[in-house]
């Protein structure tokens, strides 16, 4: 095979993962607007949309293996393929966690919510920004772009601990909160789990542009605050 075959094969390679992008952040969109709305129908629509994100994943991933059985990639571009291979791992476990905000929309569809819905969609709109630049930053192989991303996590925490501590205080004034206010606490962790995939993609590109794994400092540099077993990682 020549050289420019596997480069063709490699941008439709490409082309296949801004598309799985794509619907990952639509899912995020409309898992929010689900929740805001309480839209039992756009919830579900969510749940099924679920099914061709990993669809995209089966596809990328064959389309990976096949790449590296026939082209017998070079070193770089054998860790572009396996970086690639990384990314929609953490694309499709984005999805999952819109199925499951979307499983809780339906579960409250009901009932009046204990809190105005204003941080959770700031938290949405970080993440769903996240994982765009991630992906383009692996288009792009753009190092810069990766680490505005990875940067961008401490923000989305931020809004989780504040989150969290809101909802505490809810229930501490009124027991009878409690079960929604675990609801939201899960909706938080979910979409606090989205940016941390957002960013191992974006530490996938660092790798994949500098050879070298940078995820380990930030994970033992977190901020452990609220260690608790039911929303902790």
């Amino acid at each position: 095979m020549t050289r420019n075959y596997f480069e063709k094969e490699l941008e439709q390679l490409h082309i296949e993962m801004i598309k799985m992008g794509s619907l990952v952040e639509e899912s995020i969109e409309n898992t929010i607007q689900a929740l805001k709305k309480q839209d039992i129908d756009l919830a579900w629509d969510v749940f099924k949309n679920d099914d061709v994100i990993d669809e995209y994943e089966q596809r990328i991933e064959k389309h990976c293996l096949n790449l590296i059985a026939r082209q017998q990639p070079l070193a770089n571009d054998l860790r572009t393929i396996s970086t690639a291979l990384k990314i929609i791992t953490d694309m499709e476990r984005i999805g999952d966690h819109s199925a499951d905000i979307a499983e809780i929309t339906i579960r409250m569809a009901n009932e009046k919510y204990i809190k105005p819905l204003i941080d959770v969609p700031k938290m949405a709109d970080l993440a769903k920004q996240m994982v765009n630049r991630s992906i383009d930053a692996y288009i792009k192989q753009d190092l810069e772009l990766a680490k505005k991303v990875c940067a961008s996590d401490d923000e989305v925490d931020d809004l989780f601990f504040k989150i969290v501590l809101e909802l505490i205080n809810i229930v501490k004034s009124d027991v009878s909160a409690i079960e929604q206010a675990i609801n939201f606490m899960f909706i938080a962790k979910y979409l606090e789990r989205m940016a941390d995939h957002a960013t191992n993609i974006a530490e996938w590109v660092v790798y994949n542009v500098t050879g070298e794994h940078e995820h380990l400092t930030r994970y033992y540099h977190k901020d452990d605050r609220i260690r608790n077993p039911f929303i902790d990682k």
